[in-house]
């Protein structure tokens, strides 16, 4: 049982990060809009990390320096990939915003070879193809979408995992200034929320939370608890079985997000859907690298989770500290 631990504990992430997109797909159901959203999940998440922070014995205090970090996390990792993500989520189905979001690795690669944190290779290259070959396959016979008019919404789900792919090299190449990981992500998740509470007092898209609760912001909650205990569930992992064991969550996180979305929204796919998945998976197999550090997304978090509700992180060395 002790050696089975990593493998059902990496499945229980990966079954929880992948309930994002259904979730987000719930929250924008009934009216409920991006800045208004991430504003309560980055509000309840900088808490519920903050208290797994205190409770693992870690300090919650920042330095000046720590802040442009902190802003940039909080901008690249969730505020910016969120906008995008809700706003696809309106307009496309749950699961196929969850292979999307499984192509960071496909934008990590180029950038890591223009931040020159990685080297060319042949193999990855091929990933790379594979990967862009999965958004064709969706994009260009529109025909195999549900819906017409589905496929100009894919470049806007897409943005996510740009900037998920960006915040990962940025970290990965200067690193994170010494700050644990679950530290890090609840310090820059209460400064995104301060970020994200004017825009949506300006845009009128705040969500007042009294009573009573419908199911768009049950989801809310859900997503920001689950995205908490995710992540700390995907740091003892690390922490126990190493990072490049725990990196195999991405595929988890993707095979489940269409799980739930089938289960729980009844979400039907096209024979190209399923063929940009096996394609997908491919190139993520292909380019997945084997460094010290690895991006968590949504989904990677194609943490993942991510996805919106998750924040991607470069989990370096201080994760086994």
């Amino acid at each position: 049982m002790r050696r089975a631990w990593p493998f059902l504990a990496l499945i229980g992430v990966g079954a929880l990060w992948g309930a994002g997109q259904p979730l987000a797909k719930t929250a924008v159901s009934e009216g409920y809009r991006h800045v208004g959203i991430l504003f309560w999940q980055l509000a309840l998440g900088a808490l519920l990390l903050g208290a797994v922070t205190l409770l693992r014995g870690r300090s919650l205090r920042f330095s000046r320096g720590d802040l442009p970090l902190l802003l940039f996390v909080a901008l690249a990792g969730t505020v910016l990939p969120g906008i995008s993500s809700y706003t696809a989520a309106v307009h496309l189905p749950s699961g196929l915003i969850s292979i999307l979001l499984s192509a960071v690795p496909m934008f990590t690669f180029p950038l890591a070879l223009a931040l020159g944190n990685d080297r060319f290779s042949w193999r990855r290259l091929a990933g790379l193809l594979l990967g862009l070959g999965a958004v064709a396959l969706l994009v260009l016979p529109e025909a195999s979408l549900p819906e017409p008019g589905m496929a100009r919404w894919i470049p806007v789900a897409l943005i996510s995992s740009a900037f998920y792919a960006l915040e990962g090299n940025v970290v990965g190449r200067w690193g994170t200034r010494g700050l644990d990981p679950v530290k890090l992500l609840a310090g820059s998740s209460a400064l995104g929320a301060m970020v994200a509470l004017p825009l949506a007092l300006a845009t009128g898209q705040f969500i007042d939370p009294s009573l009573p609760w419908g199911a768009p912001d049950l989801a809310i909650l859900a997503s920001a608890a689950i995205h908490a205990l995710a992540y700390a569930g995907y740091v003892a992992v690390v922490t126990s079985a190493g990072a490049v064991f725990a990196v195999q969550v991405s595929y988890l996180v993707t095979l489940f997000g269409l799980c739930w979305a089938m289960l729980f929204l009844g979400e039907s796919y096209t024979g190209a859907i399923w063929g940009a998945l096996l394609m997908m998976l491919a190139g993520m197999a292909l380019v997945q690298p084997r460094p010290r550090g690895f991006l968590v997304s949504a989904d990677t978090c194609a943490k993942n989770g991510s996805a919106p509700s998750k924040v991607g992180l470069a989990v370096t060395g201080d994760l086994q500290a």
